[in-house]
């Protein structure tokens, strides 16, 4: 079974509100969630949930239970500044002794 990636590697904490979808509205988010992660502001091509290839301007890793951020989720991080999720990727160690993760690319 693949290892939760150790505590002293999450040195940030991100709130995830997640995308539950659209209403006449506009979006609907899930309650807010206080996720401690790793996050890295870089700014990278990801390729998007549509398939198109955008700018990330940052991400941050977590482990897999502790949130789920669906594309267009609002992400605020530790300044301030609220963004959105462009594509999560479940790292799943296979049975493997290897840190198990949740990376999840922002706007």
């Amino acid at each position: 079974m693949g290892r939760r990636l150790p505590r002293r590697w999450l040195q940030h904490s991100v709130t995830v509100e997640p995308y539950e979808g659209s209403s006449a509205r506009g979006p609907v988010y899930g309650e807010p969630v206080a996720v401690l992660c790793f996050l890295e502001e870089k700014n990278r091509m990801v390729r998007a949930a549509d398939g198109n290839e955008v700018v990330s301007s940052a991400r941050f890793f977590c482990r897999l239970d502790a949130v789920t951020a669906p594309p267009e989720s609002r992400v605020t991080l530790p300044d301030g500044r609220v963004t959105t999720v462009l594509v999560q990727a479940r790292h799943d160690a296979g049975g493997l002794p290897l840190p198990q993760h949740l990376e999840v690319s922002l706007v």
